[in-house]
């Protein structure tokens, strides 16, 4: 059909997608916040996330099976729960899709500053929007390439930090062991500290849910979105505690200069001068490589809600009859991204995780509406993993957003009110069904 992506993504290209999107370097980029917000509980506040994401990766693999089309949460809860309701539940993920890659070429674009002065920031935020954007338009097979060098340069990278790390601490450096449960429980530090670090490192987890908007790319997504959605959770996670703990030995103290710069602070530290410049290459490559995993999926969920009727259809739900790309959506998605030039990072974060802690709430409660309320999947193996599981997933993610900064909170709800009104008008005061595309379509 005309109006269909083309479906190229194997799983080990799935993966490595999430693996992008999360990016692995990004646990030293935010090191500094985690460590602040946890106390110096950093990972242990990672394996917290990773415990409580688990549930949510098992509820977007069972949707994904059950409904194999674009559209992630939007498509998930309008099919499982309520038409509006779906509409609303993509307002509010397009909150987290549209900021996040907003913050990491935001985030790139101020290392690059950093690391030539004499270039202003904006420049380098142009320049990341420009690049991205092409190779998106081309398609994700082009960034599928892309993408393996520059997560293969961030795990050299990574390796590189550990050894400097380990042999620091050997040499006594920190702690001067490299066993402790330091980095995972302090009994003097209250576990609110500890969930409120793990709601902070939340922000490292956004990705492995946008691997369902690529569902109408993958071949055999039935299998390979839920496997993907896994694998790069877990190994994403793993790594993630294996650098909180390892950066916590050889710098017990969450005191920093700068925390937004910490992990910088300590490679200059425990390295050789050299190496200061190899991290922030690689940091900014873990950007680079994150933004464009975070527009392609963006892009795609613009394109479902476009197709669907539900945003401009003539605009958003076009593809390229050539790339078979949404090229309009991510053209937007650039635009909407030069709004940073007037913004911080801390300003273009706010969002975000308020935005996907709502999105995996609602993913959570479609596995329960879909399987155990209309398909009575009510036997003991649906009673655990169709409504114990997915209920446990939601309370956790209810929980760790009470954890956020208010001001997340504050405009988190300012949007959900926005969007509220937005479904009134698109319903005619919710008298009307939002417009849709069939699922065959």
């Amino acid at each position: 059909m005309e109006n269909q992506l083309k479906r190229t993504m194997k799983l080990h290209q799935l993966v490595l997608f999430g693996v992008a999107y999360l990016t692995p370097m990004i646990a030293y980029t935010i090191y500094g916040v985690i460590s602040a917000a946890s106390h110096g509980v950093e990972a242990g506040a990672f394996a917290f996330a990773v415990f409580a994401m688990l549930f949510t990766a098992l509820s977007y693999g069972h949707m994904a099976k059950a409904y194999p089309v674009a559209g992630s949460t939007y498509t998930y809860t309008r099919k499982a729960i309520n038409e509006k309701l779906g509409v609303l539940a993509g307002w509010i993920v397009l909150l987290g899709y549209i900021f996040f890659p907003m913050a990491i070429w935001l985030i790139g674009a101020s290392y690059f500053n950093a690391a030539i002065p004499g270039i202003p920031s904006w420049a380098w935020l142009i320049f990341f929007i420009v690049v991205t954007s092409l190779i998106n338009i081309r398609g994700v097979e082009l960034g599928s390439k892309v993408n393996s060098v520059l997560v293969g340069l961030q795990v050299v990278i990574i390796i590189a930090f550990l050894i400097f790390s380990i042999k620091a601490v050997t040499e006594g450096t920190g702690q001067g062991t490299l066993a402790s449960f330091d980095p995972f429980y302090n009994p003097d530090i209250s576990f609110n500290y500890i969930v409120a670090g793990a709601a902070a490192s939340c922000y490292c987890f956004l990705g492995f849910d946008a691997l369902t908007t690529f569902t109408e790319d993958a071949i055999d997504p039935e299998k390979n979105i839920p496997r993907a959605i896994i694998l790069t959770l877990i190994s994403c996670g793993l790594i993630f505690i294996v650098v909180a703990y390892v950066t916590h030995l050889v710098h017990p103290s969450f005191a920093y200069d700068n925390v937004d710069n910490a992990a910088y602070e300590i490679a200059r530290q425990i390295a050789p001068s050299v190496f200061g410049g190899v991290f922030l290459v690689g940091t900014i490559a873990g950007q680079f490589a994150a933004g464009l995993s975070a527009q392609a999926s963006g892009a795609r969920l613009l394109y479902a809600m476009g197709r669907d009727g539900v945003l401009p259809k003539k605009f958003f739900g076009v593809l390229n009859a050539k790339t078979k790309t949404p090229v309009y959506a991510i053209c937007l998605t650039g635009v909407v991204a030069l709004l940073a030039i007037f913004l911080d990072v801390t300003s273009a974060t706010s969002y975000i995780n308020f935005g996907g802690f709502i999105a995996y709430t609602f993913v959570n409660m479609s596995v329960i509406g879909h399987y155990f309320v209309r398909s009575k999947e009510r036997g003991l193996k649906g009673f655990i993993l169709y409504l114990v599981l997915p209920l446990i997933g939601a309370i956790m993610c209810i929980y760790m957003l009470i954890h956020l900064e208010k001001i997340a909170i504050i405009l988190g709800i300012a949007w959900t009110i926005a969007g509220c009104i937005y479904v009134l008008i698109l319903t005619k005061g919710l008298k009307q069904d939002p417009p849709e595309m069939s699922i065959d379509g």
